[in-house]
């Protein structure tokens, strides 16, 4: 599993945010050991809500993220896949390979919510645990 940001950083999250993305991470093992690659991402969505919720945790599908911009609030059509406890940006993908900009997305849509930490999903893979990042502000 890739990680974004330093060793410092991952070690400043709080322990509560570290075991949060614990339980996600295993949520999506569950998801991927049952479906495997090669669906839909709406499907690895529907699924990994269903298992996450099952384990209590409260998740938001596609949040708009408005852009401010010149002083005003812009509606962007920007959209989180999944917000978990109001801490955690998941973006799911289920593609071929992971792109940079994948990556940076991810990384701005943390930036523009807020949030420290988020996980880039990658269902399309043969082992799951080489589709999952953990990026952290």
């Amino acid at each position: 599993m890739n990680h974004g940001g330093t060793e410092a950083q991952r070690r400043s999250l709080p322990d509560e945010v570290n075991s949060l993305t614990g339980v996600i991470v295993d949520a999506a093992f569950k998801v991927h050991s049952a479906l495997g690659p090669g669906l839909l991402e709406s499907v690895y969505e529907t699924c990994l809500v269903h298992e996450l919720e099952k384990r209590d945790l409260e998740v938001v599908r596609q949040i708009e993220v408005p852009i401010e911009y010149d002083g005003r609030l812009l509606d962007s059509g920007l959209r989180l896949d999944l917000l978990v406890q109001d801490t955690v940006v998941i973006e799911l993908k289920a593609v071929e390979h992971v792109l940079p900009v994948h990556k940076a997305q991810l990384l701005s849509y943390l930036r523009l919510a807020g949030k420290p930490v988020g996980l880039l999903i990658n269902f399309h893979v043969p082992l799951i645990k080489d589709g999952i990042q953990r990026m952290v502000l």
